[in-house]
């Protein structure tokens, strides 16, 4: 999974889960080669590398043991991480969306790596436990319709959506979307705590967090839900209650395309696109297991792209999340992970890694012409990582 050595990094992982559904157990070696798999020598598994145009080499049982006692010599920093079965996975998606609607979506379809879609009715149903691993389509938890209002209330996909969206919270029983949504966001609170794996992206990963702080006070305007805000909201919201984020300042303007002080969109001056990347974090492998496990990719240093929530103001991450990815230039954290409860967050900012500025109605990324994308390696290791057998983070 080196630079050099792998030909369609992305499609790699669609056949290392593809051998977990055949019962199998992969050992990813963390450090070792961008990350290598080693997996077992069966013919099927090599004649689904050449279908899949996978690069792959063949170890003698010689070989084998000689990588394995490299790596686990206390001078390298590497691992290896027995994968023992392949998650099962939701997207949380409104149901009409298309794959490529969606940086995960459009990577698991190309990586052939099976999922189901959820939307509100499912959560709320308390159907997220058939699951291991759920991501957040880039959702708006707050019930503000994506603050899409300023640019777009007169389009008829906003009407549309806008419209869709009451009908959908009627029929669950709740007077205003920002209620359903509030719901939505705590039934996902729940399932984290209880052991599950959540992974969001872009405005999924803010407006999550402002819905949770803010789930005892209305923080809507009367063009989103029909009556005022609560007065003085900003002071009333609860930082504890938040996965990721804490101190921030709600966007009070319905004109303004922004949730909060946590994304830095519009903080991004000296940030030229020429010069847009963020360097993944190194951790120690044996002692660090997970968010080394988060990181591998054959670059530390990965091309950057924008998005509703480009990225995370680092003043105002949680000292108890980590940060796995961060633009020095900027202070802003890209890529980060937590532990809440039983269960793990991911939260990545942006868009499309392949598609650095992605606007309303532009054609979707050909994930055929970007097959060893780093960007997207990294949702990738997230898919992976509860397949991963368990072992107490030392640090």
């Amino acid at each position: 999974m080196d630079a050099e050595g792998q030909q369609n990094h992305l499609k790699a992982y669609g056949i290392a889960y593809w051998v977990l559904e055949k019962q199998y157990k992969v050992q990813w070696l963390l450090n070792y080669r961008g990350g290598a798999f080693m997996l077992p020598d069966r013919e099927a598994i090599r004649k689904e590398c050449q279908i899949r145009g996978v690069s792959f080499e063949i170890l003698s049982d010689g070989q084998k043991q000689s990588i394995l006692e490299g790596i686990a010599s206390p001078s390298q920093n590497q691992e290896a991480v027995v994968l023992e079965k392949a998650p099962k996975i939701a997207v949380y998606s409104p149901k009409g969306n298309q794959p490529w609607d969606d940086a995960v979506t459009l990577v698991l379809t190309y990586a052939e790596i099976p999922y189901d879609v959820v939307y509100d009715e499912e959560v709320l149903n308390d159907q997220l436990v058939l699951y291991n691993w759920l991501h957040l389509h880039h959702e708006d938890f707050t019930g503000q319709y994506g603050k899409f209002y300023g640019a777009f209330r007169a389009a008829p996909w906003y009407i549309e959506n806008k419209q869709n969206a009451e009908a959908l919270a009627a029929k669950l029983g709740y007077s205003k979307v920002s209620e359903a949504k509030r719901a939505v966001a705590l039934k996902i609170r729940n399932y984290v705590i209880g052991g599950g794996f959540m992974f969001a992206m872009c405005s999924a990963t803010d407006s999550f967090d402002i819905a949770l702080a803010a789930s005892e006070v209305d923080i809507c305007e009367p063009m989103f839900d029909g009556d005022p805000s609560s007065p003085g909201y900003q002071q009333k919201l609860d930082f504890t209650k938040s996965f990721a984020f804490q101190d921030f300042i709600l966007e009070r303007s319905p004109l303004r395309y922004e949730f909060s002080s946590i994304d830095m969109t519009n903080k991004r001056g000296n940030v030229a696109k020429e010069a847009d990347y963020f360097t993944l974090m190194d951790f120690s492998a044996k002692w660090d297991p997970v968010p080394t496990m988060l990181c591998q990719n054959h670059t530390s240093l990965v091309k950057g792209f924008m998005g509703q929530t480009t990225a995370f103001d680092r003043k105002l991450v949680k000292s108890t999340v980590l940060v796995l990815g961060e633009n020095r230039i900027n202070s802003e954290a890209r890529y980060i992970h937590g532990i809440k409860g039983k269960g793990f967050f991911t939260f990545y900012g942006g868009h499309d890694p392949e598609d650095y500025q992605h606007r309303v109605g532009d054609p979707k990324t050909e994930l055929e012409l970007h097959p060893t994308s780093p960007g997207y390696r990294l949702i990738l290791n997230n898919v992976l990582f509860p397949a991963a057998r368990k072992k107490k983070q030392k640090t």
